[in-house]
């Protein structure tokens, strides 16, 4: 069972999910829950515009760091809370702050006037973010797993690690955090038992379609997902979530080859984004694709 946080209903599945990256033929789903912040999807960001924002400079190799920061600059209610600057204010961390550096980021990217932009203070910090170097290619799920991790770390600086109550609030986990539930059936002496455990979940790994994916515990994908039919309750309103963003790998393996990414702008454009270049596209090539990752907003 999945249950988002908080949980609209469990996701059923007969065996456990990998949440880790097994090559480049196997896209994952991320799902955005932005739900209980009152910064929804649907709702107008102040970034909102006619045109997109620049695109980044590749310093190496880092095709897989460009497709990330811009998937997570245009997640809506991460933009929205990046942009209003709620942590710096209060940030008293001294040196790295994956937070404080998202902020700086999201802001160039949307409101700069340049067409591409160098992610310099990323690509500095990287040793902080994980075992990451400029000029040696990386894996975009990975990175994108580390750069949240980094980003919850920044959320929780001043409170206890063992405090699970402060870990739940942090806006990084209310936006993009869930908890996987499990369930065992057997039997003990004649007598019926049962046993259930919960994991934290970030992602959740592909199969041949999304639907056959959400059946065997989650390529063709849809542009809008209804979660509802795989819920332990199917009855009820549907559950939607819509994508709005896709990245993308061509190569033979995760650490080579090359990422690009397709990114949903305020506007309800699509774009697609290879490094410096910001190009529009239209749907029916975002869903042609043989995705990577795919996010989903709810």
């Amino acid at each position: 069972e999945l249950s988002p946080f908080p949980a609209p209903g469990h996701l059923q599945r007969q065996s456990s999910p990998s949440t880790t990256c097994l090559g480049c033929s196997s896209p994952v789903l991320f799902l955005d829950l932005p739900s209980q912040l009152g910064l929804h999807a649907c709702s107008q960001p102040p970034w909102a515009g006619s045109r997109p924002g620049a695109g980044l400079y590749n310093l190496g190799s880092t095709c897989y760091l460009n497709v990330i920061l811009q998937c997570l600059t245009y997640t809506p209610p991460l933009a929205n809370y990046l942009l209003s600057r709620q942590h710096s204010r209060f940030c008293s961390q001294q040196g790295f702050c994956m937070m404080c550096i998202m902020e700086d980021h999201v802001r160039k990217v949307l409101y700069s006037s340049a067409t591409a932009i160098r992610p310099r203070a990323v690509i500095r910090d990287l040793k902080f973010i994980g075992e990451f170097k400029p000029d040696i290619p990386g894996d975009a799920y990975e990175f994108l797993r580390c750069t949240l991790n980094a980003m919850h770390r920044a959320c929780l600086s001043g409170s206890s690690d063992s405090d699970v109550s402060s870990q739940e609030t942090t806006i990084i986990h209310q936006i993009f955090g869930g908890f996987l539930r499990s369930r065992a059936l057997g039997k003990c002496l004649g007598e019926g038992i049962s046993h259930s455990s919960a994991v934290p979940f970030l992602l959740l790994q592909g199969a041949s379609s999304l639907n056959t994916a959400l059946e065997d515990f989650v390529v063709e994908y849809p542009e809008c997902l209804d979660l509802r039919p795989y819920m332990s309750d199917p009855a009820g309103e549907p559950i939607l979530y819509s994508l709005y963003a896709v990245v993308v790998h061509t190569g033979h393996t995760c650490l080579g080859g090359h990422f690009f990414c397709y990114t949903k702008a305020s506007n309800g454009q699509w774009y697609k984004m290879n490094d410096v270049s910001v190009e529009s596209c239209a749907i029916h090539t975002v869903l042609g694709q043989q995705a990577y990752l795919l996010f989903y907003t709810r």
